[in-house]
């Protein structure tokens, strides 16, 4: 293949910038009815139809379990530098999830009136982990850590093709157990539960195409983490080191073919360099020349605030910013990263913060999978006869006004005559 050509579009032309803002992919009806047969074949058909798509999709031979000893097995077989490399990522997870959690609390709203505030963690929840291109070790612990420091109980991960630090991670997250299935089919198993694959609370991780239209199939049944397209990043610069910039655009790109990377700034001459920079570095490159080629863009703004503006607009999964001054206004985006040495890919791996995050503009409404996802935040609510009867002049006119006269009596009944004791 040649030389990437990536877009340079300015920012007045509103139509190439809408046409960027535009996931793609998306509404394909006969892609969703294919996901939605296999969904629901094994719903209906239990462990005998999982096996099927197993031996289909995952080329899967041997049993769909995978032992603790093989994951042992497995695990000794990383070499030592990786496995130190996935404990510390695995602390880090840990020290930045247990900051997450929702806090218990007790509250007098008035005298004989009080809220509780319970947060219980979920009983079970499903990992999925991709096992397409490359082993993703660092998936597993982005969501499977978090479900431990929140305190679920068992914790079932999905993975095609489990490598020894695939299993090097779940040995190190403390997993119940690894599947080796992948696809809209174990994404069904986890939903609906068979005899091998237990049923879970909750769906979470990234995975391809067929991973996002199952979950969202099975949304209605299973709650999930949210619907996760091909993988972004925006970076705004008004200077830097143009290589620095392209190596950030090619490790998204390096992703997915699908993948979006864009770069904003309100200087040319930076343009042109990183544009260079990008054609050089991606030589030899044929899945990074593919992403940047068919979604990658330069974007020319007027100034800092327009470029701002426009990364706000896409709601990017990665934000990364050359300076501070860049963050000082409301930000949308999954993950932020700020000035020169934030790399993207040090959020990847080993910051502690999470790296499953919201694509397709879905940052405009929540941020990335975090402790939080994992557990349940129930109401308590305690009222004494006293009480009652502070309330009752908010209650019973609001219930009246709604033409709801049976909660007003409800109230009313309380107040009206006491229980014998």
């Amino acid at each position: 293949m040649g030389r990437v050509k990536m877009k340079i579009i300015n920012a007045s032309n509103a139509r190439a910038i809408d046409r960027l803002l535009t996931p793609s992919g998306g509404g394909d009806r006969a892609f969703e009815r294919r996901v939605q047969a296999i969904v629901d074949g094994v719903r209906t058909g239990g462990d005998r139809a999982l096996a099927r798509f197993a031996k289909r999709f995952d080329h899967l031979s041997g049993p769909i379990e995978v032992t603790a000893r093989e994951m042992r097995d497995g695990a000794a077989r990383v070499e030592p530098a990786v496995r130190r490399a996935i404990a510390q990522t695995a602390a880090n997870i840990a020290k930045v999830a247990a900051r997450q959690i929702p806090k218990h609390f007790d509250l007098t709203v008035a005298p004989g009136v009080s809220i509780e505030q319970r947060v219980e963690p979920l009983a079970r929840v499903g990992c999925y982990v991709p096992g397409g291109r490359f082993p993703l070790p660092s998936s597993l612990l982005m969501t499977a850590v978090p479900a431990r420091v929140a305190g679920v109980r068992e914790i079932y991960v999905c993975c095609p093709r489990p490598e020894p630090a695939v299993m090097a991670a779940a040995l190190e997250a403390g997993i119940t157990k690894l599947f080796r299935i992948g696809g809209a089919h174990a994404v069904a198993a986890l939903a609906f539960g068979t005899k091998t694959v237990p049923r879970v609370d909750k769906i979470v991780g990234p995975g391809n195409r067929f991973v996002a239209a199952a979950k969202a199939a099975v949304a209605r049944t299973c709650a999930i983490d949210f619907y996760a397209g091909p993988t972004e990043i925006v970076v705004v610069a008004g200077g830097g080191t143009p290589d620095w910039i392209a190596a950030d655009l090619i490790a998204q790109a390096e992703h997915d073919p699908d993948a979006r990377a864009i770069f904003i700034t309100w200087s040319r001459p930076l343009a042109a360099r990183v544009v260079k920079a990008v054609i050089r570095r991606s030589a030899g490159r044929t899945i990074v020349q593919q992403s940047l080629g068919a979604n990658g863009a330069v974007i020319i703004a007027r100034n800092a605030d327009e470029a701002m503006m426009l990364a706000n607009r896409f709601a990017p999964e990665h934000l990364v910013v050359d300076r501070e001054a860049l963050a000082r206004r409301p930000l949308t985006a999954g993950a932020v990263f700020i000035g020169p040495y934030t790399a993207q890919a040090a959020g990847d791996y080993a910051t502690g913060s999470n790296h499953v995050l919201p694509t397709a503009g879905a940052a405009r409404f929540r941020g990335g999978l975090s402790a939080a996802d994992f557990v349940r935040v129930m109401s308590v609510q305690r009222v004494t006869r006293a009480g009652l009867a502070r309330l009752a002049p908010t209650i019973v006119p609001l219930a009246r006004a709604e033409g709801l006269e049976g909660h007003a009596e409800s109230i009313e009944v309380r107040l009206r005559v006491r229980p014998k004791p």
